[in-house]
């Protein structure tokens, strides 16, 4: 089955033509990051009038990739929550337009499924059940992948997301958008114990991460020198900050396997391409006996190839959408 799919739920517009879930026949992505960097941030009306002008010319380019005409496809997919509205309506109307003129199924694709779907297109062997820590820049979940379809939440983030802390105290420390991948090469060359800063715990909450606190404790750190006229050795605080970070994210991961029995574990979303978080899980998979599995790094950041695998799986469990399908800037993973 061949799947021509969109994504539009940020700052990257891209499309993609997937055969049966896991071979990529074609993938085209293009960011907006040189524009937003202007910001220190996504706008989210540019990044919708960006996609409305790119949306035709990717999508044409990933058909002529993949060597391929409408006729030949099977079905449409389209990421349509959660995300930006303005930029996830421009896909879904883009999508239901297709379908409708070219006849084909319409498949609405939960964003954060189609992260975990990456590992499928990485990994050829890689099936559900298994538990997957996905983290980005809006979300931090610890998810109970049941099957293709199912899946449960397990832990979640109260407050702040991990990557949108990264971003943030990159922002403080003067780098560029997009500030987690400048903070995640700065900390390579830092002292991490060079700074103590808080792990925080959510109570009652056991898989939960909080990481509000984490942030404000360096952004701290960061303007009481200002204050006093000292420098912050930047490579050392990222280091520092970073590490507190990946230990939340490791432990609590590595707790809800333990206690849910899983030794299959995945990770998945922007974030994932932090080093330290890939480094820190293969180590602690390896020495507790458990399988992991990690998506490619170009399949880290928002791509349409992996909205196209976890659409094949959406189309084999019946979820196909009308024309009347809406965008949603929140939805449950749950109910996807």
């Amino acid at each position: 089955m061949r799947i021509l799919s969109i994504e539009s739920s940020c700052d990257e517009t891209a499309a993609a033509v997937v055969e049966d879930g896991r071979k990529v026949l074609s993938s085209v992505v293009v960011s907006q990051v040189e524009e937003h960097k202007l910001y220190g941030g996504v706008v989210p009306e540019i990044a919708s009038r960006r996609h409305a002008e790119a949306i035709t010319g990717v999508v044409q380019e990933a058909l002529e990739q993949a060597n391929m005409t409408l006729k030949e496809l099977d079905a449409v997919a389209v990421t349509y929550a959660p995300g930006l509205i303005g930029a996830l309506l421009v896909g879904v109307n883009f999508a239901k337009g297709l379908s409708y003129a070219a006849g084909l199924p319409l498949i609405p694709v939960h964003h954060l499924r189609s992260h975990i779907a990456s590992n499928y297109i990485t990994h050829q062997d890689l099936e559900p059940p298994f538990l997957c820590l996905i983290v980005s820049g809006g979300h931090s979940h610890i998810v109970a992948v049941e099957d293709y379809t199912k899946m449960k939440i397990i832990g979640k983030t109260h407050d702040d997301a991990a990557g949108e802390v990264f971003d943030k105290v990159a922002r403080t420390m003067g780098m560029p958008y997009p500030g987690g991948i400048n903070l995640d090469k700065t900390a390579e060359s830092g002292n991490d114990k060079a700074f103590v800063l808080p792990h925080p715990k959510v109570s009652g909450c056991e898989y939960d991460f909080s990481f509000s606190g984490l942030k404000t404790a360096a952004i701290n750190i960061i303007h009481n020198a200002e204050q006093k006229g000292e420098e912050v050795n930047t490579a050392d605080l990222s280091a520092s900050f970073r590490k507190a970070v990946v230990d939340c994210l490791t432990e609590n991961f590595l707790k809800a396997a333990k206690d849910y029995g899983y030794a299959k574990l995945v990770i998945a979303g922007g974030v994932s391409a932090n080093s330290l978080l890939r480094r820190r899980l293969t180590e602690e998979c390896e020495r507790l006996g458990y399988r992991f599995y990690q998506p490619e790094l170009k399949l880290c950041g928002d791509n349409a190839a992996m909205v196209g695998s976890q659409a094949y799986y959406e189309y084999l469990s019946g979820n196909t959408a009308s024309l009347d399908l809406n965008a949603a800037a929140t939805m449950s993973i749950e109910k996807g």
